[in-house]
Order: structure tokens, then C-alpha cells, then sequence
């Protein structure tokens, strides 16, 4: 008998739920030796590498690549490296496994037919006026009757009444809201009942000239419902086809942490023009010098710390309804890879020089790209700046990235005439946004560090030391 395994979905830090086997690097029934890298699992962060804890081999692969499984989800069966498990073996191991929380096997899972909800049942008043089937059909399938106008002699509730209105509402015509009202005033004169009349303003059929099914000629339901499937429109394909990609983790983590950011952070922005050619000046020399140069973000990264510590009240947290001011600042700094936006961040960057953030810049983006970034290297952070100005961008405004308090949007650098002396001279100039949380800081206070964070880049002097 083998000795198998199991093999779960692992759980990184507190805030993992769920995470995506990006590759299988070992294959079923290959074996491998303890210390072999297995596979990469990607989280919403980061993308980490799982080694072998002993030697052994795969009896199953079951996660596929690509896919979300939740954290304890049973993805591979492993075995000895000597073993020989036989299917039905792997089989009832599969079947068996209760993972963490008592959760069975994906495989099991996806075996196992959705349970059915059993149908509410409504009590209908013994003295109301429904026919017996009507009020047959509206026990079984739940259906509160109250709001349903009969079309039966005497306003008696029929079968076709409550079937109606067991439907999901018709999508209105055009988007808009339907009308009822004309119901038994434009129709009057159509030789109709009055169900296939109410279905015919619902659904916005024209009964002139219709030649009904019933007796006489008489239009009914089932001739509107006719005319409505007909007339529904075709879904129309796109002239160049859809690609559907499936959201990474780390977007998804994204998208959920910004939609909330945007929707309950009263954001207020401060806008403001600064020039650079200062700093261009600097960056040149240091080329000619040594061949090589901080960029334009690594100063501003510079300025921004040393404006935060000047002014504290920026360099904040927003926890609920604690506010976190921080002695020294952790500049985040907005990095694009291929699966989402991460902002790794520059530990005590006020403590830095400028060459030395931009090493550290260039360390960051290069392993937020390759998926290497550790979680304290990504997660806290007392300010972000997102620069979108080396894309050509102008200006805009960014999101603020919880928990921190503000962020600071970066444009491009734009030559610019400007009045310098009483004399008109161009000037490089770039477009600077603060987006604050108007929880922990004022517009005052905001002002005060655009006002000294514009002051540090145009006398870059004052960044040394």
C-alpha cells in the first residue's frame, strides 16, 4: 500500500485566501529529490516558489495550471519516491480528504451535484378568489399572490395570473421604465384577454392587425409570447472577437483594495507646477561624471521624504479611527508588471541619498517584475508616489493606497514659457497632484508640504546630505 499524501493549497500571511498554481515543475510519477522546486503558486502579492519537503513523487496532479484554488484545497497527491499506488488507491485517498476546515477534495467537490434549494412555500388565504390550480401553483412554487390583479371573471386569480408572475420582470423596452397605465384604454378595442393585453404593454407588442389563436380570433397568451420571442433580439458578436482573460490574483487584490479606497476615502486633491531644470542639471552631470544617473523619480522620492519628516502630519496611516504618524519615511513607489500594479517600498528613504534610493528602485521593480517581492517589502509604507510622467502623461490624479494617508501623482516634465524676473524664459515643468484622505489631513496642512516638497525640487541642492 502506498504512502500518499496530501498535497494543499498553502497559506502565506493572514489575509491569503485563495491562490493560483502558476506552474507545475515537477510531473506525475517524476521523481524528486527533497529541495527540488515543485511548484509556483502565485499569491495576490507575489509569486513563490514550494520545494520539496522530503523525496517523493507526484500520484496525482489535480490543481491546473492557471486556476484559483482556496487555501487548503487538496492540488496534487504526493507519494513515495518508491511507491506504486494504483488509480483506485489515489482514487479513495481523493475522495477521503477533509482539508482544513473539513472541506472535502476539489475532486470531490466537482463530482458532487449542487444542492437544490427546496421551494419556499406561501401560504395563500383560504378566502381568496384564485382558482384551485392557481392556488396549487402558487404554494408549491412560493408565490405571493397579494399583488397580483386577477383576469378571471370577477377579478378571480387564475392559473395564467400567478404563472406570470412566477417570470423574472421583461427587460423595458429601450432600457427605460414600462408604462402599464394604457392597459384597458389603447387596447380597449383589441380582441384580446386581458393577460395577453398586460404581457403586450410589458413587453411593448404592437396587438394591432396580430390574428389571435383563441376562439373567435381572440388574441391570447400564448400569441404575445410568440410575437415576443421572434422580435427578441440576437446577441451580436463583436466584429473582432473577445479575448477573456482571467484576472490574476494580484489584480484582483488590486481592484478590490482601490474600489474600496475610491469609494469610502474622501479624497481631496492639491495640484501644483514645479520646475525641474535644477534637477536635469544635476542628472547631467552625474552622467558625464559617471556614465550613469538617478532618474527623475529618484529625486522626487528624495524630496518627498525629507518634506514628509518635515511635516509629519502627512506621514500617516488611517486605521479605522487611529490615525499612524510615522518618524521616518517609507516612500512607496507605484511599479507595472505584467499581472498589476505593486508599490514596493523604500524603507527610511529620508535617511537616503539619492543614489542610494535609486538602487534600491532599481532592486524593487526588479523583482516586483519577476514576482520575488517579499511581503514586508510591498505591505505598509507612510506615502506612495505613482509617476506616469516617463509615459508622456501630463497630469492626473491618483487613488490613495490604503492605509497610507496621501499619494502624489507625477506628470511629465514639459517645456514651458514662464515670467522669470519680469522677463518671459522657458522652463522645464512638471504637473505634481497630492490626493489626501481628508480624514487625517487638511487642506492646510496638505499645502504646507506641496509648498515645501516644491521648494526641495527646484534646489535639489537641498536633497544632499
Amino acid at each position: 500500500m502506498a504512502n500518499l499524501r496530501a498535497f494543499a493549497m498553502p497559506k502565506w500571511g493572514i489575509e491569503m485566501t485563495e491562490g493560483v498554481v502558476a506552474e507545475w515543475k515537477v510531473g506525475e510519477g517524476q521523481p524528486f529529490r527533497k529541495g527540488d522546486l515543485l511548484a509556483l503558486i502565485e499569491t495576490a502579492k507575489i509569486t513563490n516558489e514550494v520545494e520539496a519537503e522530503a523525496d517523493g513523487q507526484f500520484a496525482r496532479l489535480i490543481a491546473k495550471e492557471g486556476e484559483t484554488y482556496e487555501v487548503g484545497d487538496l492540488i496534487a497527491v504526493l507519494a513515495g519516491a518508491d511507491d506504486a499506488p494504483a488509480d483506485g488507491e489515489v482514487d479513495s485517498f481523493i475522495a477521503s480528504y477533509k482539508g482544513g476546515e473539513g472541506k472535502p477534495s476539489v475532486a470531490a467537490r466537482e463530482d458532487a451535484p449542487a444542492p437544490v434549494a427546496a421551494p419556499a412555500v406561501m401560504a395563500v388565504p383560504d378566502d381568496g378568489n384564485i382558482s384551485p390550480m392557481a392556488r396549487a401553483f402558487a404554494q408549491e412554487h412560493g408565490i405571493d399572490i397579494t399583488g397580483i390583479e386577477g383576469s378571471g371573471p370577477g377579478g378571480r386569480i387564475s392559473f395564467q395570473d400567478v404563472q406570470q408572475a412566477s417570470l423574472p420582470p421583461a427587460p423595458p423596452p429601450g432600457g427605460g421604465p414600462v408604462d402599464i397605465a394604457p392597459v384597458g384604454e389603447a387596447l380597449a378595442d383589441v380582441f384580446a384577454s386581458p393577460l395577453a393585453r398586460r404581457l403586450a404593454v410589458q413587453h411593448g407588442v404592437d396587438l394591432s392587425g396580430m390574428a389571435g389563436t383563441g376562439p373567435k380570433g381572440r388574441i391570447c397568451k400564448a400569441d404575445v409570447l410568440a410575437r415576443v420571442k421572434r422580435d427578441e433580439p440576437s446577441a451580436a458578436a463583436p466584429s473582432g472577437g473577445v479575448e477573456v482573460i482571467r484576472m490574476s490574483p494580484m489584480r484582483k487584490a488590486i481592484a478590490q483594495a482601490l474600489s474600496h479606497s475610491k469609494s469610502t476615502i474622501p479624497h481631496f486633491y492639491l495640484r501644483s507646477k514645479v520646475r525641474i531644470d535644477a534637477i536635469l542639471g544635476l542628472r547631467a552631470q552625474a552622467k558625464a561624471a559617471t556614465g550613469e544617473a538617478p532618474s527623475i523619480n529618484d529625486y522626487i522620492v528624495r524630496a518627498c521624504a525629507l518634506a514628509l519628516v518635515r511635516h509629519p502630519d502627512v506621514n500617516v496611516q488611517v486605521h479605522g479611527d487611529a490615525i499612524h504618524r510615522f518618524a521616518s519615511a517609507d516612500v512607496s513607489v507605484a511599479v507595472a508588471t505584467d499581472k498589476g500594479l505593486i508599490t514596493p517600498i523604500v524603507r527610511g528613504a529620508d535617511a537616503l541619498s539619492v543614489a542610494a534610493i535609486s538602487r534600491a528602485v532599481r532592486a524593487l521593480a526588479d523583482k516586483a517584475r519577476a514576482g520575488r517581492l517579499q511581503p514586508d517589502e510591498f505591505q505598509g509604507g507612510s506615502f506612495s508616489i505613482s509617476n506616469l510622467g516617463m509615459y508622456g502623461i501630463d497630469q492626473f490624479d491618483a487613488i490613495i493606497n490604503p492605509p497610507q494617508g496621501a499619494i502624489l501623482a507625477v506628470g511629465a516634465a514639459v517645456r514651458t514659457p514662464v515670467e522669470i524676473g519680469n522677463a518671459l524664459a522657458f522652463a522645464t515643468v512638471a504637473h505634481l497632484s497630492l490626493s489626501c484622505d481628508h480624514r487625517a489631513i487638511d487642506g492646510a496642512v496638505g499645502a504646507d508640504f506641496m509648498r515645501t516638497l516644491k521648494g526641495l525640487i527646484e534646489e535639489p541642492a537641498l536633497l544632499a546630505g
